[in-house]
């Protein structure tokens, strides 16, 4: 019965939510979505534009703005004022590329670099240690990806 109850409840304050909001909002969706990703309800879900970085390009190093050592298809560079650094982000669109020990994505990234160019609704992911690094990367569609922040971590991020 308390169930019951909690369900009515949720659905009832999804209905009043969804009515006071615009439109475009997808209760049903977004909880779907934070099922999946393992999120809250209600975490900040960002569009963005990405662009991909590795090592040996110019100007990038081996080490993140944290002074952790990047980690490859892991290490996500974010503009701090709006992602912070730290945060755990979820990517969906990632789920499933290999990964450098061929491995399957698991679509978690983790937000602990920074770069200049990386202003606003944008994100620089972290491909590897050469260019060829990218080529798994390359069916996504940059320019329209699913950021969610599912959490944050201390120290550096995992390998």
């Amino acid at each position: 019965m308390r169930r019951r109850l909690a369900a009515l409840a949720v659905l009832s304050a999804i209905g009043i939510a969804s009515n006071a909001q615009a439109a475009t909002n997808d209760p049903v969706g977004d909880l779907v979505s934070s099922i999946i990703s393992g999120a809250l309800p209600g975490s900040a879900v960002f569009n963005v534009k990405a662009t991909l970085y590795h090592a040996g390009a110019k100007g990038v190093g081996s080490l993140d703005s944290l002074g952790c050592r990047v980690v490859p298809m892991r290490t996500l560079a974010v503009d701090k004022t709006i992602i912070p650094r730290r945060t755990v982000v979820f990517i969906k669109e990632t789920v499933g590329l290999k990964m450098p020990d061929g491995q399957a994505h698991d679509g978690y990234w983790y937000a602990s670099d920074i770069g200049g160019a990386i202003k606003g609704q944008r994100i620089d992911l972290y491909t590897g240690h050469n260019a060829a690094s990218m080529k798994s990367m390359q069916k996504l569609n940059l320019s329209n990806l699913t950021a969610i922040k599912v959490g944050s971590f201390t120290g550096c991020p995992p390998k």
